[in-house]
């Protein structure tokens, strides 16, 4: 994450719970690496079932201490919109 961002952060959280556009959540652990904060384990696989792609914007808002608010813009610069579904069957396949 950018540095700017971070610094709005009063303590960095060990998870975010990241909400889409359309109130769905997933969660996604924090690691400090060199001083800057990463999301780690559960993005890889949030980014997998959003289908994010090279070129894709992808835009953070904070909302609670450990929660963002995640919009994704494909890119031709229209925002993605993802059913609640796809994250039900990617925790039914961690089972």
């Amino acid at each position: 994450m950018p540095l700017d961002f971070t610094k709005n952060l009063v303590a960095v959280p060990t998870e975010f719970n990241m909400r889409n556009n359309i109130g769905c959540s997933w969660r996604v652990t924090v690691k400090l690496m060199n001083g800057r904060v990463t999301l780690d384990r559960g993005w890889a696989t949030y980014a997998a079932v959003h289908q994010i792609k090279i070129g894709y914007m992808v835009t953070f808002k904070l909302l609670t201490p450990d929660t963002l608010k995640v919009i994704i813009f494909n890119d031709d610069g229209i925002e993605v919109v993802n059913k609640c579904g796809k994250h039900d069957e990617a925790f039914a396949a961690k089972d």
